[in-house]
């Protein structure tokens, strides 16, 4: 599912999916209607895939719960977010079992519901669109495991020829500073012979 252009507005009803941006501000189109309106930066604005429901443990994505929701309601709307209390802390219960009661309030749940059935409403919500990438047959796994380990083998080869020890190296620097510098032939000095 792609949530990460889909976005709620604060003070507008319903879901928007980003179009495009300008200087100050957005193209947002509803999902359910495909009217397009612009809104500026200072909006306040909660992208979907970043929102997240709390649990005992963990808080987990809005897109795992969406998920919940459409395998147990067989990817059809689901209860109205103006249900009652009980109704609502069932649909939740049943929709994410461990969430966190004292953290998830019931306005987080009349959202969870009224979102769920608009991106059902639009075509969000199919079997296709909560399909993962096809695992890896075992036996490429396999293949690219042997060449993995021939690589990594590869690598831990010695190389051919080794840097010498720190030791022979300072020898070689003490023996280059006991030999004296290369002399310089001397000029030769002229006499001039007497008679």
């Amino acid at each position: 599912m792609q949530l990460e252009k889909i976005i709620s507005i604060s003070g507008k009803p319903g879901l928007f999916k980003l179009v495009s941006q300008l200087k100050n501000g957005f193209i947002v189109e509803d999902i359910t209607t495909k009217k397009k309106a612009s809104i500026s930066n200072s909006s306040q604005v909660s992208l979907l895939d970043n929102i997240a429901m709390f649990t005992f443990d963990k808080e987990v994505p809005l897109f795992e719960v969406f998920e919940n929701i459409a395998k147990k309601y067989d990817y059809k709307p689901t209860i109205n977010h103006k249900s009652s209390s009980e109704e609502l802390r069932a649909f939740m219960a049943e929709s994410l079992p461990n969430y966190d009661v004292e953290r998830v309030y019931e306005s987080d749940i009349k959202k969870l519901a009224q979102w769920y059935n608009l991106l059902q409403k639009a075509g969000y919500i199919t079997p296709e669109s909560f399909i993962k990438p096809e695992e890896t047959p075992a036996a490429e796994v396999v293949e690219e495991t042997k060449a993995e380990e021939k690589t990594e083998k590869a690598e831990k080869k010695p190389a051919a020829k080794k840097a010498p020890p720190k030791k022979a190296a300072e020898k070689t620097e003490e023996a280059k500073a006991e030999k004296p510098a290369a002399k310089k032939p001397a000029a030769k000095k002229t006499t001039k012979k007497e008679d």
